[in-house]
């Protein structure tokens, strides 16, 4: 069943959800397969379509590829720029940062929890070095994909999670998917239903502090 949402609230409603995954309820894979469709709509750099996606649902797959994320987390979490470490002159936003820390620790315990875990992937050279230059143009022909697939699954009542950290182990996970060399992640996306009733849109810095027109 696709939720009654408008186009708006289903943009400014999509969050990232690390605490409210339910993580005892099996999501069906043809549901999954559903919001992938979807996600294959996107746009794609001359139309090359040059994505891979990986769904993990094996619970021993998850398990290690959770460990993975957990340490990564960890390293995280004890850094400068953890997100709960940010803003800390300023009571508004620190609280909020401070509750983001606290639901980022949480799914670095959990996310080999997840029911689902779906790993968008970019087929490179191969080699698998990405080269220089045009970092955008090259993981532009991924990246929009991985949002629909995001949006799709809000739509159908699923809670997911954009997550990169793991990326810093990289080749560690590789060898568990048995990922060839020319196949770059993208993401770690845990997917689940979520607990509780729906979300709302988040603070965000007003407009105008952000919006340049013309020039800077």
């Amino acid at each position: 069943m696709v939720l009654p949402l408008s186009p708006d609230e289903l943009l400014t409603t999509t969050r990232t959800v690390r605490r409210r995954l339910d993580l005892s309820r099996p999501v069906p894979l043809e549901l999954v397969r559903e919001c992938l469709e979807i996600a294959l709509q996107a746009p794609s750099g001359s139309n090359r379509q040059t994505w891979q996606w990986l769904v993990v649902t094996d619970p021993g797959q998850r398990s290690r590829i959770g460990a993975v994320y957990r340490k990564a987390a960890d390293a995280y979490l004890a850094s400068s720029g953890a997100a709960g470490k940010l803003f800390a002159d300023d009571p508004g936003r620190s609280a909020v940062q401070r509750r983001v820390g606290d639901s980022v620790a949480h799914l670095g315990e959990h996310m080999g929890d997840a029911p689902v875990l779906v790993i968008p992937c970019l087929t490179v050279g191969r080699a698998g070095r990405l080269g220089d230059g045009n970092q955008a143009g090259l993981w532009g022909s991924v990246l929009p994909a991985a949002w629909s697939y995001m949006l799709a699954a809000r739509a159908r009542g699923l809670g997911t999670a954009w997550t990169t950290l793991h990326l810093n182990h990289e080749d560690e996970v590789a060898g568990i998917l048995g990922l060839p060399p020319n196949v770059r992640q993208a993401a770690l996306i845990p997917t689940a239903y979520y607990t509780g009733d729906t979300f709302r849109a988040a603070p965000r810095q007003p407009l105008d502090e952000v919006l340049h027109l013309d020039r800077w």
